[in-house]
């Protein structure tokens, strides 16, 4: 379980700190204020326990800067300057480990940065962790994975990951009764179950197999969590982390995903989302209940420093500044005014 992540001029940070809920966390704020950059950051750190490699050179493969250069992720200045991020993770009941990466602005090669801290025993517990990003990637898997091992193309490692991902196959052994419940609600709204085929994509239903390809997007992502589900990716002790889990999906699905990921965390799944969606906000608060540890991180500019910060809460009435409750509100006092103004004219008119 990741506890904390700290920043100090790395990517758009100045200095930030942010403790995870055990549970669900959910970054907003507007665009610009490094949601993105938090995911994929504990996502780096969580993923070399698999990939085993080193946590410079994941960071580097998730963030992709121009041509490689690690030094490019040091918060931008006119001067020599040095970054550094720190997770720490919770192993046992009160053992707390933490991975360091420090690099300078002036770094190339991810070679040259130093990875300190509890290196040793953070590869020495296992952790299952999962990305997935805005853009949808299994239409695409076909052929993808052995493009990005042999060509230079600019896509970050979560998109060849998250293809890893859902490549895998069933653990052996029956599924477990909690899996079973997401699936089946996943196969109801879906109507059907995912197949594989040469790594291809169908969903399959009354009707026949259907690819991916010619599937709504809304399908697609509920087709991808139920895959994650089924060969035991999502298992108690993973990491789901989600960009935007909104994009392209009905207002209708999004109940449904929140559904879901509710769901996840009560079986022992840890989640981080990066969202700009009011109903998505809304259906945590309406089907939480009172166990459901969520976390709200409210990701902001400072008016006089102009350097990100955060506040969190549990509580959605509680956070401050919202800036997607902001936006409705307002469309809300314009839609009220224009309302107004057509009756003011009706009223006066010859």
């Amino acid at each position: 379980m990741i506890t904390k992540i700290k920043f100090d001029k790395f990517t758009a940070f100045d200095h930030l700190e942010i403790k995870c809920s055990p549970n669900i966390n959910i970054f907003i704020g507007k665009n610009g204020t490094g949601k993105t950059h938090i995911l994929k950051t504990i996502y780096a750190a969580c993923d070399v326990i698999k990939s085993k490699k080193n946590l410079a050179q994941k960071v580097t493969d998730v963030f992709l800067p121009s041509k490689g250069y690690i030094g490019r992720l040091v918060k931008r200045s006119n001067s020599s300057g040095f970054g550094s991020v720190e997770i720490c993770r919770k192993i046992e009941k009160n053992k707390e480990i933490k991975i360091r990466l420090s690099i300078s602005n002036h770094m190339k090669s991810h070679e040259k940065a130093t990875v300190s801290g509890s290196t040793k025993r953070w590869f020495e517990y296992p952790l299952e962790s999962v990305y997935i990003p805005v853009k949808e990637m299994l239409s695409n898997a076909p052929g993808f994975r052995s493009l990005y091992s042999s060509r230079q193309i600019s896509f970050g490692a979560t998109y060849a990951d998250i293809i890893d991902r859902a490549l895998l196959p069933l653990l052996k052994g029956p599924t477990d009764k909690d899996r079973r419940k997401i699936l089946q609600i996943l196969q109801n709204e879906m109507e059907g179950k995912i197949t594989t085929d040469n790594e291809e994509f169908f969903l399959r239903n009354k009707q026949g197999k259907m690819e991916f390809s010619l599937l709504a997007e809304g399908f697609r992502k509920l087709g991808l969590v139920w895959i994650l589900v089924q060969n035991g990716t999502l298992l108690n002790g993973s990491v789901l982390f989600w960009d935007e889990p909104e994009a392209n999906l009905n207002p209708q699905l999004i109940k449904t995903i929140v559904k879901i990921l509710l769901e996840l965390q009560r079986m022992g799944v840890q989640i981080f989302i990066a969202t700009h969606h009011y109903v998505l906000l809304k259906e945590f608060d309406f089907q939480a209940m009172t166990p459901d540890k969520i976390l709200f991180h409210s990701l902001f500019r400072n008016d006089q420093t102009e350097e990100i910060e955060t506040r969190s809460t549990p509580n959605y009435l509680e956070i401050n500044p919202n800036s997607i409750d902001d936006a409705y509100a307002n469309l809300i006092d314009e839609e009220i005014s224009k309302s107004m103004g057509s009756l003011s004219s009706l009223r006066y008119s010859p």
